[in-house]
């Protein structure tokens, strides 16, 4: 029996990088896995892993930024399972590398609406069907960037600093539920948005996504209790 056994997690961000492997590592383990992204062709290849695997998935395509979707996807969770396990939130958008004081409003709202507000909404739409498990678990990808604040990608940075806050604020509303929320910093990974962000990094310095996976289904698991935290994947431990 795999560890994440009869569970039933919502992996956004799900069609490549951390969040296929992720998913895929979730349904190797047993989990039933609604997968969300807006990229047809990549879900559709993930479901066809995970069937590969004697698993099973639910493929949701939507973009983050239609709100309305995720409240859909709410009612749909709660007519078909009635609780939701697994929240992986995985879903993140760089923004453009370029200084502040050049940075495009519509680029800035972009990367606030994905990175913070569809977030929030998730959180929103989805607690009551998180209450309704006996030892749901929310994780949400956050990054180093919060506290190195390196230059040119100052949404991305002020982005995750908010989910941080936010994250940590619902992890103490829900103290005495059966919710444990928590933040992943999955240090560097080989993913289209790190080579977005280091176009001259050799890729095969950096590891690939798979290499988080036990971490996060560890921390999806009924035996990690931790809340309102930082989890460091590169140190296996949550900051203190």
């Amino acid at each position: 029996m795999g560890a994440l056994e009869g569970r039933i997690a919502v992996v956004t961000g799900a069609s490549r990088g951390i969040g296929y492997q992720a998913a895929l590592g979730f349904a190797r383990e047993g989990a039933h896995v609604i997968a969300i992204a807006r990229t047809v062709g990549g879900l559709e290849e993930l479901d066809d892993q995970i069937k590969e695997l004697g698993g099973a998935a639910t493929l949701v395509p939507f973009d983050l930024t239609d709100y309305d979707a995720i409240d859909r996807l709410g009612g749909i969770i709660h007519e078909r399972w009635g609780k939701l396990d697994i929240l992986l939130a995985n879903a993140g958008v760089l923004g453009v590398v370029t200084p502040l004081s050049h940075l495009d409003i519509k680029v800035w709202n972009e990367v606030m609406a994905v990175n913070v507000t569809a977030n929030w909404r998730l959180i929103r739409s989805l607690e009551p069907l998180l209450l309704k498990s006996d030892a749901a678990r929310a994780l949400f990808m956050s990054s180093g960037a919060v506290h190195n604040c390196r230059p040119f990608v100052g949404p991305y940075t002020a982005s995750k600093a908010a989910l941080e806050a936010l994250v940590k604020t619902w992890a103490h509303e829900n103290e005495q539920t059966s919710i444990c929320a928590n933040l992943v910093d999955p240090a560097i990974a080989r993913t289209a948005m790190r080579a977005r962000y280091a176009p001259g990094e050799d890729p095969e310095t950096v590891p690939l996504p798979e290499t988080i996976v036990p971490d996060l289904i560890k921390l999806a698991s009924v035996e990690t209790t931790e809340n309102g935290k930082v989890y460091l994947c590169k140190e296996h431990r949550f900051a203190d």
